[in-house]
């Protein structure tokens, strides 16, 4: 018998030890990972923490889910902001214990399409737009398929895009925006009718086109959390967290209405600029223009 043969059989022999030991077998994650000299090492494992946070925004977006379906809206809106806290500490947390990774950026896309795009729109649905039978159906897919379409484009543009914006709604403020609508509405025991569904679908499917539109949104990244700030802006933090505490519905959706909306606002701005300076450049030759006219018409010669 061969080396080759003997190396195969104890190959065999070894995985069939592994697999016997397990009921369920499962393969050790490894990733490859780039040194600063450029060289690749493969790692072993996953960091923990930081995809705990990410898991348990995906129990809070998948326990939305189910308190949604149940008619517990106001449970639904806690679980919604809970899932978004976690999405965006874990992330920071990465990033301050350097335990970023390719696996950790995934399974956070993954999180966020349950927490932040189906959470959401089945939210809205059981709350109202089943009432509007198929237009109903259409408006939470449609914001839905946004959110996967959102978070596949950041994925992809992640390692080139401007870090001071986001391209784009981001999709907890828009899952925000949807799930805060309900959870004031049930605060206040509103009854959604005809016209109350209707908005809210129209709401629905505008707000998941936004998170696809090119419009440009501050990412607040530039906020470092290891250096120092002025005494003032810890006084703001402490007050705005006793303006949320006193009234978490209604200034919560507020938040987010308001930062919905910078995006198209910006975009107008930066419109309206350019084409004050387009203007304003073609001033000069319409001027200079005008003067040649008006010097051949006086002059007899020509």
């Amino acid at each position: 018998m061969s080396m080759e043969s003997l190396r195969d059989n104890a190959e065999e022999s070894t995985l069939t030890e592994n697999d016997s030991d397990s009921f369920i077998p499962i393969d050790e994650h490894e990733e490859y990972v780039a040194e600063e000299d450029g060289r690749k090492i493969t790692r072993k494992g996953i960091y923990l923490l930081p995809n705990l946070l990410t898991l348990g925004a995906m129990f809070a977006g998948f326990y939305a889910i189910i308190a949604g379906i149940n008619g517990n809206f106001n449970a639904a809106g806690w679980a919604i902001l809970i899932a978004a806290v976690m999405d965006g500490l874990d992330g920071r947390v990465a990033r301050l214990t350097n335990t970023q990774s390719a696996f950790g950026a995934q399974f956070d896309s993954l999180a966020d399409m349950v927490s932040f795009g189906v959470a959401p729109a089945l939210i809205v649905f059981s709350w109202t737009l089943g009432s509007l039978g198929n237009a109903g159906w259409a408006a939470s897919f449609i914001f839905m398929s946004c959110a996967a379409l959102r978070l596949a484009r950041f994925n992809v543009q992640a390692g080139t895009a401007d870090k001071r914006f986001f391209v784009g709604l981001q999709s907890p403020v828009a899952a925000g925006l949807v799930t805060f609508v309900v959870w004031v509405a049930y605060k206040y025991n509103i009854e959604p009718g005809w016209w109350t569904s209707l908005g809210t679908g129209l709401l629905t499917a505008f707000t998941g086109l936004l998170m696809i539109s090119n419009y440009r949104y501050y990412s607040f990244k530039e906020i470092h959390f290891k250096g120092t700030v002025p005494y003032v802006v810890f006084v703001l933090a402490v007050g705005l967290l006793v303006v949320i505490a006193q009234r978490p519905h209604e200034v919560l959706f507020g938040m987010c209405a308001v930062y919905a909306i910078t995006g198209p606002i910006i975009g107008l701005c930066k419109k309206i600029k350019a084409r004050r300076k387009k203007t304003a450049a073609a001033e000069p030759n319409e001027t200079a223009a005008r003067s040649d006219q008006e010097g051949s018409e006086a002059d007899p010669h020509l």
